[in-house]
């Protein structure tokens, strides 16, 4: 550990294998916290490399527990890194119920809340969802419901290594990207939002470097780690090993602009009240066009659609015949039996 320290310090990117070596020893609790915590501040102060991310995202797999599925190639996953400097409500949970009913088999990732009121396991709970399930119960939800959220504490138990010297630290690390790329279910399509426009090219090649099959990078205006349902979007999209950037804007999807205080999230009841509402189409407003978006961007990386304006039509398609509320259900359901069979 303490050559690879010194070689971040030096300014020198460390490659994929020496950083899955680096984390793996943190993972695994073998590193003080004063290493620790200096390999996290000195990579940050050199700038993150695509290798050090996906080193790391090896390392955390590594130790994870995993969640098997049927086919982790076809899985999709939609999260974001947090941080935004809008707060909304559960936009990418609410967009995974959407694809999820149209077919597609997701597998999402996510936590309690950090830099917001509200996380995707706090509106999950809210609208019904049993979270604290065992990797066998989750595997079962995802066969029963074609849907499934697993909740990272219960997966990462390894991640105390690293809580309290990122608490410590107070800054952005690489942990903040670690965690949203490393799914326990391996879902290898993926919708990443970054709230730091800096981090676009960075996680594409991580995630590129890693094998994904597909994958779109965003950010949106103003400072959303989503599709942004407001503004400009820019977007990195990996297809077939190659990347492409490009902006996209709502008016270009055939949808009008929305204002951020239109998004807003609250407490979990709230957004639960919120997701239900454009789940069920009596939302129209500003909610829908940001899961439309969203699940656009998901339905594009399953290959269900070949362009972001056809996957708008087919999340509207899927809202407003019903899928999308009996998808929920199916989770609520699927999820509460994987609870009572826990005890």
């Amino acid at each position: 550990m303490v050559p690879l320290l010194a070689k971040v310090v030096e300014g020198e990117d460390l490659t994929a294998s020496e950083a899955a070596r680096a984390f793996g020893h943190i993972v695994s609790g073998l590193e003080s916290p004063v290493r620790t915590g200096g390999l996290l501040a000195a990579l940050q102060t050199k700038g993150l490399a695509p290798s050090e991310v996906a080193g790391g995202v090896e390392a955390l797999r590594g130790a994870m527990i995993p969640v098997a599925s049927g086919d982790p190639g076809a899985l999709v996953d939609t999260c974001g890194t947090g941080g935004g400097s809008v707060s909304t409500f559960n936009i990418s949970t609410a967009s995974a119920l959407v694809v999820a009913a149209a077919g597609v088999p997701v597998a999402k990732h996510g936590n309690r809340s950090f830099t917001s009121k509200c996380g995707s396991a706090d509106v999950l709970e809210a609208l019904g969802v049993a979270v604290d399930l065992t990797p066998e119960g989750m595997s079962r939800v995802l066969e029963e419901a074609g849907v499934v959220f697993m909740f990272a504490p219960l997966l990462h138990p390894a991640m105390r290594h690293v809580v309290p010297v990122r608490r410590d630290l107070g800054i952005t690390t690489i942990m903040n990207l670690l965690g949203p790329l490393t799914n326990p279910a391996r879902a290898r399509r993926q919708v990443v939002g970054v709230a730091d426009p800096a981090f676009i090219d960075l996680v594409v090649r991580a995630l590129m470097e890693l094998g994904h099959d597909r994958a779109l990078v965003v950010h949106g205006e103003p400072g959303l780690d989503e599709l942004s349902p407001c503004g400009p979007t820019r977007v990195a999209e990996l297809r077939d090993g190659r990347v492409s950037d490009y902006e996209v804007t709502p008016e270009e999807l055939g949808l009008d602009p929305v204002a951020p205080e239109a998004l807003a999230g609250g407490e979990p009841e709230e957004n639960a009240a919120v997701v239900r509402a454009v789940l069920t189409g009596e939302e129209g407003g500003a909610a829908r066009t940001a899961v439309l978006i969203n699940a656009a961007a998901a339905f594009q990386v399953a290959g269900r659609t070949d362009s972001l304006a056809d996957g708008v039509a087919a999340a509207a398609e899927s809202i407003d015949s019903g899928a999308a509320a009996a998808a929920l259900d199916r989770l609520i359901r699927a999820s509460r039996r994987a609870a009572a069979a826990r005890g």
